[in-house]
């Protein structure tokens, strides 16, 4: 694994968790498809590239297999200004996501499991590791991917803090991946626990049963900072006892909302870093959405390798 070079020239914020290659067909679905293109999938290092295309200095954190399609990651994540705080892994691959385009909606295929990203242990960021970082992100996906994942997210909450870094957490919680009965418990444990937590109306009323954004502060009281996200109807943040701010969501003519929750992530944490108020902080999250809804792919694209 790379390591910055000093204690006190490290990145502002580090993001840490899995992303595959992804394969989407471009002339039918999976089954009759005969051209394809590859990209990357991965709600941690869209939040990275988006951060860093602010300006801000952001490295992601993850392992790769040692192989073709982890090389293409890398590529991608250090042309958008990501660092990579990355191990690679010769016995187990990187893992890849498939989409299956729909005449009315998509759906994806995971081959992760046993990747090089699953076998992330305790300890894999400590917390000298993370002094001088300001913010450390992950999501609900990481914890899903194995149980040494789950432990190590355990682990990170603590040594985050140690390093007297916030802990910020998405809850993204992915069906396909665990249990329903796994994911309520240890998704409400560590949304609770973290110091910004970023969870969807719609998910929390699906694996909590919470409705409003009332309810949902109701149930997850100790976070201190609660940013509850309600599609095209706005973005509600409590922090800490004080009364609730709303910001509205912008009018979006919506191309694909995959994404979109991970750029709202990414403006926030943008203006978080830039110490706007809570209000701004929506707005900016919003903004970084609405750039994401308005295109077919998770990152706005880049120009072409040279």
């Amino acid at each position: 694994m790379s390591t910055p070079s000093s204690s006190t020239s490290v990145p502002e914020i580090v993001c840490i968790g899995e992303t595959m290659a992804l394969i989407t067909p471009t002339d039918a679905g999976l089954a009759e498809a005969t051209h394809a293109t590859v990209g990357l999938a991965g709600a941690e290092s869209n939040v990275s590239a988006g951060v860093a295309a602010t300006g801000h200095r952001v490295a992601w954190a993850s392992r790769l297999g040692d192989d073709p399609l982890g090389d293409r990651i890398a590529t991608e994540l250090e042309r958008r200004g990501v660092e990579l705080w990355v191990e690679r892994d010769g016995s187990a691959p990187t893992g890849v996501m498939f989409k299956d385009p729909g005449v009315e909606s998509s759906r994806v295929y995971y081959y992760r499991s046993g990747s090089a990203a699953s076998r992330m242990e305790p300890g894999f960021l400590t917390a000298e590791r993370l002094e001088g970082v300001r913010i450390v992100h992950t999501t609900g996906i990481t914890p899903a991917l194995s149980t040494s994942c789950r432990e190590m997210v355990d682990r990170l909450f603590d040594d985050a803090r140690a390093a007297n870094a916030l802990v910020s957490f998405d809850v993204n919680d992915r069906r396909p991946l665990w249990s329903r009965e796994d994911a309520a418990e240890t998704l409400a444990r560590l949304a609770d626990a973290a110091d910004i937590t970023f969870v969807g109306r719609d998910e929390a009323e699906r694996i909590w049963g919470t409705v409003t954004p009332a309810e949902i502060r109701a149930f997850l009281p100790n976070c201190a900072l609660l940013i509850v996200k309600d599609g095209d109807v706005g973005a509600t943040a409590f922090d800490g006892d004080a009364e609730p701010v709303f910001v509205p969501a912008p009018v979006v003519d919506v191309v694909e909302p995959v994404g979109a929750g991970d750029a709202f992530a990414s403006g926030f944490l943008a203006a978080t870093l830039d110490g706007a108020d809570l209000a701004a902080r929506l707005s900016a999250g919003h903004a970084a959405a609405e750039r994401v809804l308005t295109i077919a792919a998770d990152l706005p694209p880049l120009s072409p390798l040279v």
